[in-house]
Order: structure tokens, then sequence, then C-alpha cells
């Protein structure tokens, strides 16, 4: 135990005493996050999802470039305007009650209004029903998920891979110490490190963006938690045995970046090709953000995000014991 909360201690300093990197892992979530919700709430969005209910007309604004439309024809009504309060689209026309939907908390409310006028002039518009939501409500799950991951990624295989390169591992070797008490050391501090900002980062822009939480801050604690495992997890496997900075850096790179683009952190997947929906399933940060927005947004309790908890528990699991496997010191 004493190895253990040794190493523990050395890390978790090792990181602190590095300014740079601590407060760039403050800072630059907060960035995004500020930055995000007064670009998006400027009504300067230049392209919109529209759903369309019935059949369209051809000639109108709605084939111009500038717009996507889905056929929402064979889904209920219900459904369609939960998506509408969540952002995964901007408008829906229901051709066949000749009526409109807008959520007048988007950005791209106004400019949609402006820009479908001449056409819909005869429909009739309808507010979304409920609390409306924020893009900012719908983009700080996917920014603090995004952050996470960086900073387990990079923060784990990273630093473990620059410990093999330069010898640390090797003198490591020859000490009483095991690999599996050098890993789990080296898990807690990074999971206290990045829990901690991710907490903060939460805490200081709600001072003063006022996030919507309907649902538990405690399921929200517990799914991050877990999120943020599952993450050290998988950084560990780049770690087990490469020593190249920059294999490792690459590699990582390869695939942080496909699974912000693909878990939906800045923009919804509704309307993309089903293949792609279905790839973003395998990656974590996709039902880390999944389960976030549900809590926070729809109020989801235990019973709704268990699919979310569950197939993240799986993942570590599947990842410690390819990383234990793969593992060597040298």
């Amino acid at each position: 135990m004493k190895q253990f909360t040794a190493i523990v201690r050395a890390r978790t300093m090792e990181f602190v005493r590095d300014r740079g990197t601590f407060f760039w892992n403050l800072i630059f979530p907060v960035v995004l996050v500020v930055g995000f919700s007064f670009a998006f709430g400027s009504g300067k969005d230049a392209l919109f999802k529209v759903g369309v209910m019935g059949d369209a007309a051809e000639g109108t604004f709605l084939s111009i470039e500038a717009v996507e439309t889905i056929d929402y024809s064979n889904q209920e009504l219900d459904g369609l305007l939960d998506k509408l309060r969540r952002h995964q689209i901007d408008m829906l026309i229901d051709f066949n009650s000749s009526s409109y939907y807008l959520n007048t908390e988007a950005a791209s409310a106004e400019v949609l209004r402006t820009m479908s006028g001449a056409d819909l002039g005869q429909f009739t518009e309808q507010k979304v029903e409920g609390e409306a939501i924020r893009y900012v409500d719908w983009l700080v799950p996917g920014v603090i998920g995004m952050n996470m991951l960086f900073s387990c990624m990079f923060g784990v295989g990273f630093v473990i891979v620059r410990y093999r390169k330069n010898g640390v591992l090797k003198r490591m070797k020859a000490t009483p110490v095991t690999p599996l008490t050098f890993i789990t050391a080296q898990m807690a501090s990074r999971f206290l490190i990045v829990l901690a900002t991710s907490v903060a980062v939460y805490a200081g822009t709600n001072l003063f963006l006022n996030f919507m939480v309907n649902g538990s801050y405690l399921l929200l604690l517990l799914i991050t938690m877990l999120a943020i495992l599952c993450m050290i997890s998988f950084g560990l496997i780049f770690a087990a045995r490469i020593k190249s900075e920059e294999l490792a850096s690459g590699l990582m790179n390869l695939l942080t970046f496909p699974m912000i683009i693909f878990s939906g952190v800045f923009f919804s997947l509704e309307g993309t090709p089903e293949i792609m929906q279905q790839v973003s399933r395998i990656f974590p940060l996709t039902h880390f953000i999944e389960g976030a927005r549900g809590i926070m947004i729809d109020g989801a309790g235990l019973v709704e995000i268990l699919p979310n908890l569950t197939v993240l528990g799986g993942m570590t699991v599947l990842f410690l014991g390819i990383a234990a496997f793969l593992f060597r010191w040298e």
C-alpha cells in the first residue's frame, strides 16, 4: 500500500507542478464551452437540418444547398419535437397539417423563419412545448467528455511511454513494485486529476451559463467516473509496449479525432448515414455523452442510462485485460 500511495502522490505532484499542462486542462474546455455558446447564440448558422413530414413541395427553400432535409414521414410527432428541443434538427415541417415547428431558443430559428416565409406563408407556426434547450446545454457534456478523453489518453498513455523511453520503467522493474501496483497507481492518480478537473470546469462554467440539469447530480457523477476509468484503460493499451512518443502520439490522435467527430461532441449525427451512427456506438465517448445528455436534458434515471453504464463498464474490463496482457516494463 505504501508503494501504491507513493506512486500516486509522485504522479499527481508531477502533473500539478507542470503549470502549463495543469492550467491547459482547466482553461481549454472553458474556452470551448463559452466560445461555442456565443458563436451559436448569434443566429449565424450556415447549415440547417430540417425534418419533413409528408410530401415536400419542389422549388422551395428546402432545395438550397444550405438546407439538409430529413424525411420523418413514418415517425411520431412527439419524438420529433424532442429532437427539435435537443437541437438535433433545426426545424420540423408537417406538410400534411400545413404547420411547422421551431425551437425559439435555437440560433437558427429566426433565420429559418425568414428563409421559409415565402414558401410557408400559409402554414401555421408552432413552438416546441416545454422548456427549450439552449445549444450550450446540449454542448457541455460533449466538451467535458472530449477534455476527459484527451486528458486520460495522453495523461496516461503518453506519460508511461515517456517513462519507458527515459528508462524510468527499467529502473522501476528493479524495485519491489509490481506491474499491477504501478499501473493501478497511475490510474488512480489520473482518475483523481481528471475527475477534479471535470468537476471544476463544470462548476466554473455553470456559474455564469447556468446549465440545465433535470436529472440527478449523483448519476451524472457516476457516469463521469465510469467514463474516466474507461478512457484511462483505453490509454493504457497504447502504453503497454510502445516506447516511441511520436508513434504513441500518432496512434492516439488517429483514434481520438475520429472518436470526437463520430461521438456527436459538437454536432448531432441526426440525418447522417445509418452506418455512421452505428460505428459511433463502439466509442466510449459516445456512451458518456449520450448518458450525460440524457441525465441533464431529459432527466434520465438509472434505468434509462443503465445500457450506457453497462457498455462503459464492459469496455473498461476489456481494455484493462488487453493492457495487462500486453504490458512490458521495457
